[in-house]
């Protein structure tokens, strides 16, 4: 499946489990839940939260979780994704996050953002982590 043709339906099944997702982080200190969710090139889904800990450098961001889920359900390539945060602006992955999504997809993938209620914006990986570093350019 090219990741440019993921229709609405796609698009709405991602959102819902990372809402989902977001129910079940752990943010016991910022309070800040958030859910991500993937779809593989085998048309699953794997879905993840973030998980905070006291020694705040050990937490770990919900697309980190999902992507440990894409891994182990032996998933390599990524085809969209979402990510699901309550915010005053939509929320995107962080830098570390985009970098742990490039290594698993192209820049054409798209990545929405949504809170509860909306989808609030879409971006491709391109657009978040342009001029990206990747798996290519080590071989």
């Amino acid at each position: 499946m090219n990741p440019t043709l993921v229709d609405e339906n796609v698009m709405n099944a991602l959102v819902q489990a990372a809402r989902a997702a977001r129910e079940r982080a752990y943010a016991p200190y910022s309070k800040f839940q958030v859910g991500a969710a993937l779809l593989d090139d085998h048309g699953r889904l794997h879905a993840g939260c973030n998980i905070e800990n006291a020694a705040y450098p050990q937490s770990q961001c919900a697309e980190a979780s999902a992507i440990a889920h894409l891994v182990l359900t032996g998933g390599r390539r990524i085809l969209a994704v979402a990510v699901v945060g309550v915010a005053a602006e939509p929320v995107t992955p962080c830098g570390g996050c985009r970098q742990r999504l490039r290594e698993f997809a192209s820049d054409d993938v798209p990545i929405w953002m949504a809170d509860q209620q909306i989808v609030r914006a879409k971006y491709t990986l391109g657009q978040l982590l342009p001029a990206s570093f990747g798996p290519e350019h080590l071989t």
